[in-house]
């Protein structure tokens, strides 16, 4: 027998009348009539091909079909009870789950260690796994639920999405201590006539730097280009090289790297860094308790924590 060949209210009232044993009760509780039930009732016997119930003292007696059916319809129905009425409330503790974030190589150096040592004292049963933001079509993958948060400057996503804003990403010069360039205060001049290691994050907003220098006119004698940050802790610590990069990244790599950091002479534009999620996990309770970790961990204290439907494209 298929499926589709039975009516659920049916296995509801047999699941009743397994419980009762009287058509008078199952009929109250069901808001039916007596004959309604007996109907109901004749209806299932045909299905099934057995009799199901039969009059006995004070109320009906199963058959040993009924018998044999009566634990796998109760645990069928307490299966979609549980799926239809899902238990409110997200305990990080007892949690078990894998989250996926969007998010650059900046985003793992700045984000991940806090995250992770949060998330090992609260909810030890949470894993991460994490894909660049530039190398998956990030939109579509939020979408149908195989990335659930992104961390960045994502202006691309647009139209249902959510966003909130963390911070304003400010950039410094970073380069080894003992350098030169510490002697004394750092000059346009002087940071123009260094050598240059340069990031070229081909498809994140850290682009806009290279950007903004070019619009200004500023030159800068370049002498090593590279498509990430990773390497960048690793050149500084052995060259006379600079680097002009996020701040949050320069002041990880300061310590491990034996690196110093100092404002730059000219004006950049700052990097909005936002937090965002599709709508499809709005309301989704884990999803909710890890943005607000993400949140209290790297949100700016003096941006309005709120958080906004991006405008459709």
């Amino acid at each position: 027998m298929e499926l589709s060949e039975i009516d659920l209210n049916l296995l509801l009232l047999f699941h009743r009348l397994m419980q009762e044993r009287r058509v008078a009760s199952v009929a109250e509780q069901m808001n039916m009539s007596q004959p309604g039930v007996s109907n109901a009732l004749a209806k299932l016997r045909r299905r099934l091909g057995d009799p199901l119930f039969v009059r006995g003292p004070g109320g009906v007696v199963p058959t040993p079909f009924a018998l044999r059916l009566a634990d796998p319809v109760a645990q069928a129905l307490a299966t979609l009870r549980a799926a239809l009425n899902p238990v409110t409330g997200f305990d990080p503790l007892r949690a078990s789950r894998t989250i996926t974030l969007g998010m650059t190589d900046i985003g793992e150096v700045v984000f991940l260690p806090a995250l992770l040592e949060r998330l090992a004292r609260e909810a030890p049963g949470v894993v991460l796994n994490t894909v660049r933001n530039t190398g998956v079509n990030l939109g579509e993958q939020m979408a149908d639920g195989r990335v659930d948060l992104a961390i960045g400057l994502l202006p691309q996503l647009k139209g249902g999405f959510y966003q909130r804003r963390l911070f304003d990403q400010r950039y410094v010069c970073l380069f080894r201590r003992g350098h030169p360039l510490e002697q004394a205060p750092l000059t346009l001049a002087r940071w123009r006539d260094a050598e240059h290691l340069v990031v070229v994050s081909a498809g994140t907003g850290h682009g806009q730097v290279e950007e903004s220098l070019k619009r200004r006119g500023v030159r800068r004698q370049v002498r090593l280009t590279v498509p990430h940050f990773m390497s960048v802790g690793y050149i500084l610590q052995r060259t006379d090289l600079i680097a002009t990069v996020p701040e949050r990244l320069a002041l990880q790599l300061a310590e491990p790297f034996s690196l110093s950091m100092c404002g730059l002479p000219v004006s950049l534009p700052g990097a909005p860094i936002h937090l965002l999620w599709h709508e499809r996990v709005q309301q989704d309770e884990g999803n909710r308790w890890l943005r607000g970790v993400v949140a209290e961990l790297f949100a700016d204290s003096r941006k309005p924590a709120r958080a906004v439907k991006a405008a459709q494209a």
